[in-house]
């Protein structure tokens, strides 16, 4: 098995050429957040532009597009229809599916319901870009991991242990006892690239290929930091290159940020907001 290094984050991103515009640059559909979860279409959307995106758009429930909108001026909006929870209404999905984009970030801080359960279903049968589901888009479908089978494009799913033990139905220990096996094995079976996270993320492809990552550090270990991965991650995919190529830079780039963070701040004091901070200084680390 190979490890991540910025090689891979050159075959990944690409030097902006001169002519660049936002259309040139990839648009993102973030179908994140709500109503107590605002955070996590903040630190995703945040993470997502600073990783050289031209366009986001941000699908959320209605009532917090105002916290949205305050600290993220950069996206734009669609305010959805929400239940009585402050979730998204399963009632928007032909709306949502029919938004133009370069690729879907699906998960974040979405809750678990009926409603989103719904969505996410729907945009797995019926969505013909390229995703990465992460946090609440797995817990989803962790009673019916199969339906991943029904995807018509690539797939990059983004757990921790414990969402991964969902999704095969185990506990996060025995997930533990042989992380790489566990990633090979899924990522084959189900057809997706899955990023395991942890320490030494493992990033395994249905075709056999895998890698490991060795940078980032116990700082990470916040609520949030799995936000700014996704971000990143589905950034990289927008702009179009290889999806095993995007999974593995993002990891990357999304560890290499976070020791940058502990260097400046400590491992007990840095946030995840710090290590999209940092974000810049990865990048130009790789050559960029």
């Amino acid at each position: 098995m190979e490890r991540t290094d910025k090689n891979i984050v050159k075959k990944a991103v690409a030097p902006r050429p001169d002519d660049a515009h936002k259309g040139t640059m990839g648009t993102l559909l973030s179908i994140c957040g709500s109503y107590g979860m605002a955070g996590a279409g903040i630190l995703s959307g945040t993470a997502a532009l600073r990783s050289g995106l031209g366009l986001l758009k941000c699908a959320l429930p209605k009532s917090i597009y105002p916290i949205l909108a305050a600290r993220l001026p950069e996206s734009v909006y669609l305010p959805l229809e929400e239940n009585p929870d402050g979730r998204m209404s399963a009632l928007n999905l032909p709306y949502l599916l029919e938004q133009k984009s370069d690729a879907v970030l699906l998960g974040c801080g979405l809750s678990v319901c009926d409603d989103t359960k719904a969505i996410v279903e729907g945009f797995i049968r019926g969505c013909e870009k390229p995703m990465v589901l992460d946090a609440d888009a797995l817990n989803c479908i962790s009673d019916n991991s199969a339906i991943l089978k029904d995807a018509k494009s690539p797939v990059i799913i983004t757990p921790h242990p414990m969402e991964m033990a969902r999704l095969c139905g185990v506990t996060a220990y025995e997930i533990n006892k042989n992380r790489e096996k566990t990633a090979r094995v899924f990522a084959a079976r189900y057809g997706v690239i899955t990023v395991l996270k942890g320490a030494g993320t493992i990033i395994a492809s249905p075709d056999g290929k895998a890698r490991i990552n060795m940078t980032g550090n116990s700082g990470m270990a916040t609520g949030g930091s799995g936000d700014v991965l996704a971000g990143i991650c589905a950034s990289l995919l927008a702009q179009g290159k290889s999806p095993f190529d995007c999974a593995c830079a993002s990891v990357y780039l999304h560890g290499l940020a976070g020791d940058f963070a502990a260097k400046r701040l400590g491992k007990i004091s840095m946030l995840p907001s710090d290590i999209i901070d940092e974000l810049p200084n990865a990048f130009m680390a790789c050559g960029l």
